[in-house]
């Protein structure tokens, strides 16, 4: 059967990067920017998750939306079909939601929330409250939205970056609307690019480099919580890989590292300020590694530099291949996409590359869509 990809909310060759304030330090309310320089975390031993699930389980919420649509309305008429005009109807969709501030700041996926005329939160305790929309953004499929509460249990976020293949995570969201819903698993692999998340009308290029799962979720589940067993928030639940849309082994996850830069922009700016290298890469293999004489077959080949984009103005050239992104190694285009995503046109970072056979680095400010560091608003 031919696997496909689901998204979960529940309804009634050459790979191209474009060209890119000073990176911020600050972030807004309570949204912690996890720190890429924490210890690293002991060995999991683990197993019992009860404790996991009684801290975190009330910082996910349940989320209603409500739309309407346009449809033709059609009347027979002596066997005739004729076009009455058009009636809108009115259409519900639900999913889940994170808590990640005290007072009421929610993120969830985008396409829980988009087009919504009418967002409805319901707690843990049961509590329904009216939700507005701050910011959404479609390239990575997360939105943020807020209630009006405070003192709300709220999970913080962990470190996606040491989250480790074989580690165990739990999954919480609301599948089939059936809230509060617990389920285990471990992280199977990580930086997944399954091509789900479109590229509509000609928005930012889709950031995708999910946290792989066997975590059972289901319609619903999206904008749910993956959490690791230190009750730290690591993923945002976003797709399955089914061959008819329900749960048929693997779940997909947007990393914490990623999806709180997103969120602070949003909460700020109500548009994610996106950093670009400018360049059009292709991933790395055995044959071509062999026809370049590469050490190895690790990195990203540059194919094309964009010209007057951060990469051409660090020196970056065709030909050189890119091994490491501030610090952290690149072999696959989403992980470089999602190393980019964390970062400010204006941020500078070190690229390590190799040229002729050298490893060589150089420092890289990066920039906007625009070709500059200002800061770009809707």
């Amino acid at each position: 059967m031919k696997k496909h990809f689901f998204l979960l909310v529940a309804l009634a060759g050459i790979l191209t990067q474009g060209c890119g304030q000073s990176a911020r330090n600050e972030v807004v309310a309570e949204i912690k920017t996890p720190t890429t320089t924490a210890p690293e975390p002991s060995r999991l031993t683990l197993t019992d998750f009860t404790d996991v699930a009684q801290a975190t389980i009330d910082g996910v919420v349940h989320i209603k939306t409500e739309m309407t649509q346009l449809t033709p309305l059609y009347q027979s008429f002596f066997g005739f079909i004729i076009n009455q005009g058009m009636q809108r109807k009115t259409y519900n969709a639900y999913g889940s939601g994170v808590i990640v501030t005290s007072d009421g700041y929610i993120l969830t996926n985008n396409h829980v929330v988009q087009d919504a005329e009418r967002i409805t939160v319901t707690l843990n305790d049961r509590r329904e409250l009216p939700a507005r929309l701050v910011g959404n953004d479609p390239a990575t499929d997360l939105a943020v939205v807020k209630i009006e509460a405070d003192g709300l249990t709220y999970i913080p976020f962990g470190n996606s970056d040491q989250a480790r293949i074989g580690e165990p995570v739990l999954a919480i969201g609301n599948p089939f609307n059936l809230t509060s819903t617990v389920t285990s698993g471990i992280i199977s692999a990580k930086a997944r690019n399954v091509n789900i998340i479109e590229n509509q009308r000609g928005l930012e290029s889709p950031i995708e480099s999910f946290i792989q799962t066997d975590a059972a979720v289901n319609s619903g589940n999206s904008g749910g919580a993956l959490v690791n067993s230190r009750a730290e928030l690591i993923g945002i639940v976003t797709a399955i890989a089914s061959g008819n849309g329900y749960y048929t082994g693997y779940s997909f996850a947007i990393p914490s590292n990623l999806a709180v830069k997103v969120a602070a922009d949003l909460q700020q700016y109500g548009y994610v300020q996106r950093a670009y290298l400018g360049v059009q890469v292709t991933e790395m293999n055995a044959q071509l590694s062999q026809r370049l004489n590469a050490r190895s077959t690790k990195g990203l080949v540059i194919a094309k530099v964009s010209t007057d984009c951060a990469a051409d103005r660090a020196g970056l050239r065709q030909g050189d291949i890119v091994l490491r992104l501030a610090g952290i190694e690149v072999n696959t285009f989403a992980e470089m996409m999602e190393e980019l995503g964390r970062f400010n046109p204006g941020s500078v970072i070190e690229v390590d590359f190799e040229r002729n056979g050298h490893t060589q680095t150089v420092q890289v400010t990066l920039l906007n869509s625009q070709g500059n560091t200002n800061i770009i608003r809707k």
